[in-house]
């Protein structure tokens, strides 16, 4: 085939497939018949310098021309394309990444050259999602050993941007997840700030759960910032909270964890070289990571738990990133609201101290923001927690909550949801358990996190003595579409609460 059989115009359709590229063309155009072309044939997609393999999704409709094609949003970024631009379309060439994954599901241990080819080829967009969950199965399998988790964080760190401060004291946390709430961050980070230690905090916004950190602190603030807007942000006010996505921090992170979710795999392995290649990146040297543990939170038992910080803390060493790891509890979510504008509420009552402020989140938020003011070589330990105190009940935290926020162009006003519904107790009796994963399932189908108001209001915790038809949750909904849906997962049976 010539250049210009060969060749298509890039019309726009505006698809989202998140991370996956994907190229759409007529089924029946020149190129997909004389180089037998079908739906799901990986091809390779030239544009200039830029080039990229894709998957081929086929048009039967006219709402492509023979000569046209069209890319998911991802890959339309990733080419840097515009309306009208000509793409080249040729078969790629067999990746030597493959047959590594390959090995690795059938239990071998990886070389730190065969890592590399992975992650260069899964960051170029090369490697399928087929490709993509191989990889994840062969090291959820057999797992990793330590020096393939040392590669694999490193070389996860060189794919993306690398930022570095004007302090010798970064610091930084993360929760391993897993817990509805638990807006923690948005509490400690301005605590922490106005102690004056440097805090550059980024965030990752939700992917299958109701909120994540970005996804709340957008309630109140741009969060998409540029490295040179964040860095501007925390020489002023030794703080942010922004989402990690527009910085480019281990972007290889991003494109795993998109299929590991979807495919509800968790690789401690690859749990941890997410966690430190992001914190390496983002130039932290002083590291405080939350577990919750608890049956229906991601980490389940002790055991598990420990497990996990050994690793974690010997890697972060190689590093040297002085890693500290608190064990909470994850047996029941954190606060009171779950979904990126109820959440915030909870923050905005914790900071300005408000008497009916959730007082499990106010607590772990003070002994999360004492441990990282313990970094300070001039706090002695146990002691973080009093300063901690202080900076929040003097309201020196709300008034640096607020000042990050202006630095980053917002300060905004918390939406409330149009509509409602309350759930009540069938029976009286005595909460034993709260299911972390139906509540958050319930808070998504109502419309969180891209519907910032909507979400789910607990009222009762571990515990509370309820009495028949007393009120135990608020489905709250910008859309009525939203709430039935919310209502009708519940009517299916999938029960919340445990009540003897």
């Amino acid at each position: 085939m010539n250049s210009a059989q060969s060749t298509l115009r890039l019309k726009k359709l505006g698809i989202d497939t998140y991370h996956e590229p994907v190229i759409y063309m007529r089924d029946d155009c020149d190129i997909c018949k004389a180089e037998g072309f079908e739906s799901q044939a990986r091809v390779k997609v030239t544009l200039k310098n830029r080039t990229l393999i894709a998957t081929l999704n086929t048009v039967e409709s006219d709402i492509l021309d023979r000569n046209e094609a069209s890319l998911s949003t991802y890959a339309w970024k990733f080419l840097r394309a515009f309306p009208g631009d000509e793409i080249i379309i040729d078969h790629p060439k067999p990746l030597n990444s493959v047959g590594f994954i390959r090995s690795k599901v059938y239990g071998n241990d990886l070389s730190t050259t065969e890592i590399n080819a992975i992650i260069k080829d899964l960051v170029s967009g090369n490697l399928s999602d087929i490709h993509i969950a191989m990889f994840l199965s062969g090291i959820a399998g057999k797992g990793l050993t330590k020096r393939e988790i040392l590669d694999l964080t490193r070389i996860m760190v060189k794919s993306g941007e690398k930022l570095s401060w004007p302090s010798d004291l970064v610091v930084d946390k993360h929760c391993v997840g897993g817990l509805p709430g638990n807006r923690t961050t948005l509490i400690l980070v301005p605590i922490v700030a106005a102690f004056g230690l440097m805090m550059p905090k980024t965030s990752s916004r939700a992917i299958t759960s109701p909120a994540g950190t970005a996804d709340t602190m957008e309630v109140f603030a741009p969060v998409n910032l540029s490295i040179e807007s964040m860095q501007k942000v925390v020489e002023r006010e030794s703080g942010c909270i922004v989402w990690g996505g527009t910085v480019s921090l281990s972007p290889a992170d991003d494109l795993l964890v998109r299929i590991e979710r979807t495919m509800g795999l968790d690789s401690d392995g690859q749990l941890v070289a997410s966690i430190l290649s992001k914190k390496v990146a983002a130039g932290s040297n002083h590291l405080l990571i939350d577990i919750p543990i608890g049956v229906t939170a991601k980490i389940k038992s002790v055991q598990q738990a420990s497990v996990l910080e050994k690793i974690l803390v010997e890697i972060a060493g190689d590093f040297s990133v002085k890693t500290n790891v608190i064990f909470t509890d994850g047996t029941q979510p954190i606060g009171r609201g779950i979904g990126p504008a109820l959440e915030a509420r909870d923050v905005l009552s914790v900071l300005s101290c408000s008497p009916d402020a959730p007082v499990d989140l106010r607590d772990k938020a003070l002994t999360l923001a004492g441990q990282i003011i313990e970094f300070s070589p001039t706090v002695a330990v146990g002691s973080g927690i009093a300063i901690a105190k202080s900076l929040l009940d003097s309201g020196e935290a709300l008034k640096k909550f607020e000042a990050i926020c202006r630095a980053q162009g917002g300060m905004f006003e918390i939406p409330k949801a149009s509509y409602t519904h309350t759930v009540v107790a069938t029976h009286a009796g005595r909460v034993v358990s709260i299911d972390n994963r139906h509540i958050a399932r319930i808070a998504k189908l109502a419309g969180a996190p891209n519907y910032k108001a909507s979400g789910v209001e607990i009222l009762v915790k571990i515990g509370a003595s309820v009495e028949k038809k007393q009120p135990l949750i608020i489905i709250h909904a910008e859309a009525q579409g939203g709430l039935d849906y919310a209502r009708s997962y519940l009517q299916q049976g999938h029960p919340i609460f445990e009540i003897e």
